[in-house]
């Protein structure tokens, strides 16, 4: 964990450079306070944790223009902070997405299955993985392909169970994000396939 602000500014020069052990020591201190933070003002624990790694997804994506002199604190809660108003204020639109969204899954053997067919899924989800950085890529396979627990992941490449699972909820977050952005609707068919061929 982080005792001072000159380790803090260390881990994010160290991020800037690409050093995914910084991020997931960053990832670990913030956790429970930006959890908490945020559960105060969306009273769920789902949306929390759904912002928290959009969060960090966030911060590993533009980690490169991160300025390691200003507080890396308060950038953090700049992002959670407009994600939950953002939440909060499009809350109506979200329950309207997910209803959207079911009842085209009613239709699944026709148009969706089409559409799926069309773009060819492997190629679509070829394209997403590359927005993963190559340590990301490897866990990520490690669980989706090889069926791995995050325990016998961590045991191989000799890093902690925590740490895997930083990898992965990042790697799920970035592919949600691409996804949604290319393909709308028919993005949560393929998040459920990705989800649920991963494992703890």
């Amino acid at each position: 964990m982080i005792n001072t602000i000159e380790n803090e500014r260390d881990l994010v020069v160290r991020l800037t450079r690409d050093d995914e052990s910084a991020f997931c020591e960053l990832y670990a201190t913030y956790k429970n306070r930006l959890f908490y933070f945020t559960m105060k003002y969306l009273k769920s624990s789902e949306f929390a944790e759904d912002i928290y790694q959009d969060a960090f997804a966030v911060v590993w994506q533009t980690r490169h223009f991160i300025n390691p002199d200003l507080p890396f604190s308060s950038y953090l809660y700049t992002i959670v902070r407009n994600r939950i108003l953002n939440l909060m204020r499009n809350i109506d639109a979200e329950d309207n997405l997910k209803e959207y969204i079911l009842s085209q899954a009613i239709d699944y053997t026709e148009k969706t299955h089409e559409k799926i067919v069309e773009n060819d899924l492997q190629d679509v989800l070829s394209k997403a993985l590359s927005k993963l950085t190559d340590r990301q890529q490897e866990i990520f396979d490690m669980s989706r392909n090889q069926g791995l627990s995050y325990r016998e992941i961590a045991a191989r490449l000799n890093i902690s169970v925590n740490t895997v699972h930083v990898h992965i909820s990042t790697a799920l977050k970035i592919l949600q994000d691409y996804l949604r952005k290319n393909y709308g609707a028919y993005s949560e068919l393929i998040l459920i396939l990705l989800s649920l061929s991963t494992k703890g």
